[in-house]
């Protein structure tokens, strides 16, 4: 694969459209399959609660996950992110009815050698911020 983006047609203050991800303890069940993370706080809602939290969360490292697949699909090519990291600010409540939505935004914040731009992510679920200091490093074609 290779980036669909291309250098030239994006300039600092580009913006990248918002997309919403639907986020359900199905989610959940199966992210802690994929990483071996089966904390209880992330499916059972009586042991959240006993903690101290409103309710199930997401893993914090399936919120980064989903700011990645942002990029990558804006992109076009996974193999395009040369570098990503994330603060977590506020979890992702994910109630058994209805299930959270996490939204995503992002923009072209600088325009560095070698094809690379740096995209800064907005994430939110709940009118919360749930990722700061959210940036990409993106090689675009």
């Amino acid at each position: 694969m290779a980036a669909t983006v291309k250098y030239a047609d994006v300039e600092v203050g580009t913006e990248l459209p918002l997309r919403s991800f639907p986020v359900d303890r199905a989610n959940l069940v199966q992210y802690a399959g994929a990483s071996g993370d089966f904390n209880p706080i992330h499916w059972r809602e009586s042991v959240a609660k006993a903690v101290g939290l409103p309710d199930v969360i997401a893993h914090g490292m399936y919120t980064m996950a989903q700011g990645g697949r942002f990029v990558t699909d804006w992109v076009g090519d996974p193999g395009a992110v040369v570098d990503y990291g994330v603060r977590f600010s506020s979890p992702v409540v994910v109630p058994d009815e209805g299930g959270a939505t996490l939204e995503i935004s992002g923009r072209v914040e600088e325009k560095l050698d070698d094809n690379k731009v740096v995209v800064a992510l907005t994430a939110r679920s709940a009118d919360q911020k749930v990722l700061t200091r959210a940036k990409a490093v993106v090689r675009l074609a």
